[in-house]
């Protein structure tokens, strides 16, 4: 798999190159935002890691662009920064964001969350098997199994739960939910039944359902 990486810093990018090469990534580094972007011109990655403090052109402004053009509308993103702000983080995720790592970091902590994006985004995209915790959340058959024990979900509640994993750690407004999985004009709090009764057959996994006041929810772990 490639990875298109854009980090300023000399010394952390050849860093985190090497440690993705020896775990078998394809990784074409960049220090510009519009080198990066010229590029995607002729070929296209499978993961973009975009740190936000670049000179010229930020991570912020390349995802944007990335996230305008057909091709590489849907390819995950992780941004790398050193902001911890929560208005910053916020507004990585509005912008498509998968996940969002901050400096200083392990790189045993990257390699991993690196894994789990290609791994949920792999199996989003092939409708394959996700795990979520203990639970095996089967894509194609809309099937969610703790062990060998399948859990009763109701269609609409499978669906919530997709539309949640399919924005991992973005809100999801209650709006969004009633549009695109109910399809229909109903209050908008009957959402919240279907959420209460989802969290409540999840179990455990069912507290990572985060209710986001005056939105609607968000997964994360």
């Amino acid at each position: 798999m490639k990875i298109f990486l854009l980090e300023d810093d000399t010394d952390l990018s050849e860093l985190v190159a090497y440690h993705l090469q020896r775990e078998g990534f394809e990784v074409l580094c960049f220090d510009k935002g519009i080198e990066l972007l010229e590029k995607v011109k002729d070929e296209v990655p499978d993961l973009f890691v975009l740190d936000i403090m670049v000179p010229s052109m930020d991570g912020f402004k390349v995802a944007n662009s990335l996230k305008s053009l057909p091709y590489t509308k849907d390819i995950p993103i992780i941004f790398l920064t050193a902001k911890t702000m929560e208005e910053d983080k916020l507004r990585g995720f509005e912008l498509g964001a998968d996940d969002y790592i901050t400096k200083p970091f392990s790189i045993k902590e990257f390699m991993a969350r690196v894994k789990a994006v290609l791994k949920r985004y792999g199996a989003l995209k092939s409708g394959g098997v996700i795990t979520l915790g203990s639970l095996s959340i089967d894509l194609e058959k809309m099937e969610v199994r703790r062990d060998n024990e399948k859990l009763n979900l109701t269609k609409t509640e499978f669906m919530i739960l997709k539309t949640l994993l399919e924005n991992y750690q973005k809100p999801v407004s209650r709006e969004y939910l009633v549009e695109h999985v109910l399809k229909k004009e109903v209050y908008d709090r009957t959402i919240d039944v279907h959420v209460k009764n989802l969290r409540e057959k999840l179990g455990k996994e069912g507290e990572w359902i985060k209710t986001i006041r005056g939105v609607g929810y968000k997964l994360e772990a």
